[in-house]
């Protein structure tokens, strides 16, 4: 039994510190095992004390949905505004504050993502898309931005292509996950990543075209 905490913290800090635990408990567990006793557990106070900050299971799931995309929002809001800088540098820099996180954290905002996705509740589900659809939505500014320069191919289809480089991300973390950890992260994103810019910039056979227009 995990020792009860003496210390008395405010409620932001408790709220999330119950957050934290709910996130550890997804990666270490799965969502199943985060119950209103897992987290006080977790946490090191009584069930009682988790029910002072939320109404259940579903309101800590809730605040963790919006603590996930606002930090994978921020990397790219953050990465996305350096002007001045190529958009493949910054695409990349992106992509590489996504990888660092998620081998220094194992794979927390994808994978939280995948299991919330996997509990079938809607109204989560609903907050999840949004939330990948702002992501998608700046990648695609990105994108834009850089077929408007000409670094990458005029006829790119900058949506496909932000939803690819999501799907790639999501992807690569699931299998990461499935495999124990047991794989070099990095060194398959390296490999990734130099396919997905030998496709966007047009140095590679593949790319992904703007759908024609019917006649």
């Amino acid at each position: 039994m995990a020792p009860m905490s003496l210390k008395h913290e405010t409620g932001p800090v408790r709220r999330q510190q119950i957050i934290d635990a709910a996130r550890k408990l997804i990666i270490l567990k799965g969502s199943e095992h985060v119950t209103i006793k897992g987290l006080a557990h977790e946490v090191g106070i009584s069930e009682a004390a988790i029910y002072r900050h939320f109404n259940g299971k579903r309101d800590v799931m809730l605040l963790l949905v919006d603590d996930v995309g606002a930090n994978l929002l921020n990397d790219i809001k953050d990465s996305g505004s350096k002007k001045g800088r190529d958009v493949i540098d910054r695409l990349n820099h992106i992509l590489n504050r996504h990888i660092s996180a998620i081998e220094q954290r194992r794979g927390v905002s994808f994978q939280v993502i995948a299991e919330i996705i996997s509990l079938g509740d809607r109204g989560l589900n609903a907050r999840v898309a949004d939330i990948v659809d702002r992501y998608i939505a700046r990648l695609k500014t990105l994108l834009e931005e850089g077929i408007g320069t000409g670094e990458l191919r005029k006829d790119l289809n900058a949506e496909a292509t932000a939803v690819l480089i999501f799907g790639l991300t999501q992807g690569v973390v699931n299998l990461w996950a499935l495999n124990n950890y047991g794989f070099d992260l990095k060194k398959r994103y390296n490999t990734l990543w130099s396919t997905l810019r030998q496709t966007i910039t047009g140095d590679g056979a593949g790319y992904v075209m703007k759908e024609s227009k019917p006649k």
